[in-house]
């Protein structure tokens, strides 16, 4: 246990699989996915990892895979009823480590551009993957219909992502020593719509 939080801490894609195995990977993308502690978990360079690590046989892809799309699940529906429950009273707490309102306008924005489809959307990008759920529970979307979005976003991110890695294993021996530079160009890509949109939003602003 102590390894695994050691590795949590330190961001360590590897280190977590290595540590945690199905349990470590499962725990991490449920905080990730609706835990204000999520925004800082590595989601997207995890499960990418995660099928890295498949292809060598340490781990089985189809319970991987289950256990990334259950965990996925769980933790949106745990954001959703953490922000149907604490609903107005979320935008007024204090900025903490992990919460910050510059958070809450990234993801308002966000959802106010793709409604319902925010929540397949936000799967692919960090931050607003972990705020989006919580902003469906303080909105008026039902729950039944947030659980659709939410099952299917889970799906193609955790499959998606995950036989990305799991194939690129495959094709490459010993694949798992590029696993620091993969990582950082998937945050890089993952945080470009973000970047975008504060761009467009400057832009809109000088031009008024």
């Amino acid at each position: 246990m102590y390894e695994f939080l050691y590795a949590c801490l330190q961001l360590d894609p590897i280190a977590i699989i290595k540590a945690g195995g199905y349990i470590g990977i499962g725990l991490v993308v449920f905080a990730e996915s609706g835990l204000l502690i999520g925004v800082l978990f590595p989601g997207d360079s995890l499960l990418f990892a995660s099928g890295l690590v498949a292809s060598s046989e340490l781990l089985s892809i189809i319970p991987l895979i289950i256990t990334i799309v259950i965990a996925a699940i769980l933790g949106d529906s745990v954001g959703y009823w953490f922000g149907k429950s604490v609903g107005t009273r979320f935008f007024t707490r204090e900025e903490s480590f992990f919460f910050k309102k510059s958070y809450v306008a990234r993801t308002e924005r966000f959802y106010e551009t793709y409604g319902g489809r925010a929540v397949i959307l936000a799967r692919f990008v960090p931050i607003v993957r972990t705020m989006t759920p919580i902003f469906a529970g303080i909105g008026t979307m039902p729950y039944r219909r947030f659980l659709s979005y939410n099952i299917i976003g889970a799906c193609i991110w955790g499959i998606s992502i995950t036989l990305a890695g799991y194939a690129l294993g495959s094709i490459i021996p010993n694949s798992e020593r590029f696993i620091l530079p993969i990582s950082l160009l998937i945050i890089v890509v993952s945080f470009l719509p973000i970047v975008i949109n504060l761009i467009q939003e400057k832009r809109r602003a000088l031009k008024k």
